[in-house]
């Protein structure tokens, strides 16, 4: 089973999702918006990922500006608590299978899980 964060106002979420159906897969999609991941599922996925928080957040965001999210000072679990707080920071989109992840930037990466 594979999931996928999703933000369907996104044009490179909507790509993703369309390769994986083209490929005859139907993900458990996340409107990650509406429900944002906890920490502890942000933290699972950032291993799975293999990056850190900071390489996870959208750094053209207003909120990235606005809460100073720039600065080297904060924490893996401040940068966290910020993404939890404004699932907008998160790249997107994410898919998942089993112990492996993609960002699908460009969206073929989301391929890379199947």
């Amino acid at each position: 089973m594979i999931t996928l964060y999703h933000n369907p106002r996104c044009s490179k979420s909507r790509d993703a999702l369309s390769l994986l159906r083209a490929k005859g897969v139907e993900p458990e999609v996340i409107l990650y918006l509406e429900t944002p991941p906890s920490a502890k599922t942000l933290k699972a996925l950032l291993a799975k990922l293999g990056m850190s928080a900071r390489d996870l957040l959208r750094k053209g965001e207003d909120a990235y500006k606005e809460l100073n999210l720039a600065d080297e000072k904060l924490s893996e679990a401040a940068l966290i608590k910020a993404m939890v707080e404004n699932p907008k920071l998160i790249e997107r989109p994410i898919g998942v299978q089993g112990d492996k992840a993609a960002i699908g930037r460009p969206p073929e990466n989301i391929l890379t899980i199947l």
